[in-house]
């Protein structure tokens, strides 16, 4: 994509969108296979669901930049809603998930129905020959006659825009869903439903900051939207992390996350001379686009540094490798250290 598509508004290559739907098929197939395999071996536990919500998490924006240029969607405010929902989603069933002990997924899963419909429209890309033709009339392209009964501007609307009209719908319908189970779930044990709800501070504060910056610099916006998404994306990866650990280690609720720190400075930089209150230090053009690859270079730091303690952490204390088996499960030695057991407390 990095090289065919860089601005997110051309046409690539047949193969190159069958790459795409050839890869998330394999990537949603063997997110799905892990599992399996652990139970399969015994080795199911913390590490493996953090390791994989962690990528999950890691992958949502990469995501979205795959749908942008399969889209053509271009460095617009169409791919910072795109990025909206899918990290809203995540971190709400995330949410969801640290306060009611269980993932739920809801009616249509991301992670399998999204995916799988995701490489439908790749597969289609490819098939048509550029992302172009997603710019064409739904309507007129499905062979439906015009009518007076259909407004034009409706007639007239193109898949892109559909797109959107239904991730609204979706984002609504999932994230409406998610916060009536926990409230439901809440008020079930006896605990006060509105406190969970605070919960999701966090992500109003990054996405007030995320739209406030790209609002004052619509240079980023326009020219560097992906390394900007690059960041946030793994603002929002950590903010998951921090929750599936405080899930795992029955921790308090994690509401702060100090990669947003950096954003918040660079708003209120920028924020004086909007106002006309004081300079910026920073100023427009080549500084600005510094100061995002800044951001995202300590957003690599830090949440790198948090993925290698959380694993070595619970590597040392389980006594387990993180990507090979240190402790092969046996049948016969399980039985035998089983029989000690039920031996030892008996007598």
């Amino acid at each position: 994509m990095l090289w065919y598509n860089p601005t997110l508004d051309r046409d690539c290559p047949s193969w190159v969108y069958a790459s795409w739907a050839l890869g998330l098929f394999l990537y949603q197939t063997f997110d799905a296979v892990d599992g399996m395999q652990a139970r399969r071996t015994r080795q199911s536990g913390p590490l493996g669901e953090l390791f994989d919500h962690g990528v999950d998490a890691c992958n949502t924006a990469l995501g979205v930049l795959i749908f942008a240029a399969a889209m053509n969607l271009g460095q617009t405010w169409a791919t910072v809603l795109t990025l909206f929902g899918s990290t809203m989603t995540f971190y709400v069933q995330t949410w969801d998930e640290y306060y009611t002990q269980v993932l739920t997924l809801g009616i249509i899963s991301g992670p399998v129905e999204g995916v799988l419909t995701l490489c439908i429209v790749f597969a289609i890309t490819a098939y048509k020959g550029g992302a172009s033709f997603w710019h064409r009339s739904m309507f007129e392209t499905a062979g439906i006659p015009k009518s007076t009964l259909i407004p034009d501007k409706i007639y007239n609307m193109p898949f892109t825009q559909w797109y959107m009209v239904y991730g609204a719908f979706m984002l609504f319908f999932a994230t409406g869903s998610s916060i009536l189970h926990v409230m439901n779930i809440r008020r079930q044990r006896g605990q006060d439903p509105y406190k969970a709800l605070f919960g999701l501070l966090p992500l109003v504060a990054m996405w007030i900051l995320i739209l406030a910056y790209l609002f004052l610099h619509p240079e980023i916006l326009e020219n560097h939207l992906v390394p900007f998404v690059l960041y946030v994306g793994l603002v929002n990866a950590y903010s998951v992390g921090q929750m599936i650990v405080a899930h795992l280690v029955k921790a308090e609720f994690p509401y702060c996350n100090v990669l947003l720190f950096p954003l918040l400075a660079g708003v209120i930089d920028s924020l004086g001379p909007y106002l006309g209150l004081w300079p910026s230090i920073l100023g427009d053009g080549v500084y600005q686009v510094a100061f995002v690859f800044m951001c995202l270079g300590i957003a690599v730091g830090v949440y790198g540094g948090f993925v290698y303690d959380v694993i070595t952490t619970i590597c040392d204390y389980l006594d387990i490798w993180c990507l090979s088996i240190k402790h092969p499960y046996v049948e016969e030695q399980q039985q035998n250290d089983d029989a000690k057991r039920v031996s030892k407390k008996m007598n």
